[in-house]
């Protein structure tokens, strides 16, 4: 799944007045983590999540380790929020 930049435009005007549901601090992403944004996706479809890693490098690793684990897509990122999204399982 690929999102145009419509949908992109949808999903950032949906997803502006969302507060981060799970926030991950100077520990890290686990297992628990990860699996609850990823219920937290397949009930929400589109969530913010706080990342709080030190720098830039280590966030970009966060978001594309749960981008791929949960089969998400990156909205939008800027500074410690990323907004993700999910498409429902029918």
């Amino acid at each position: 799944m690929s999102l145009t930049e419509k949908m992109k435009r949808e999903l950032r005007r949906r997803g502006h007045t969302l507060k981060p549901v799970v926030s991950i601090g100077n520990a890290g992403l686990n297992a628990a983590v990860l699996r609850e944004i990823d219920l937290s996706l397949q009930h929400h479809e589109l969530m913010k999540i706080r990342i709080g890693a030190a720098d830039r490098e280590q966030r970009k690793a966060i978001i594309s380790e749960i981008c791929s684990s949960c089969e998400a897509e990156l909205v939008q990122a800027i500074g410690h929020i990323a907004l993700v999204y999910q498409e429902k399982q029918d």
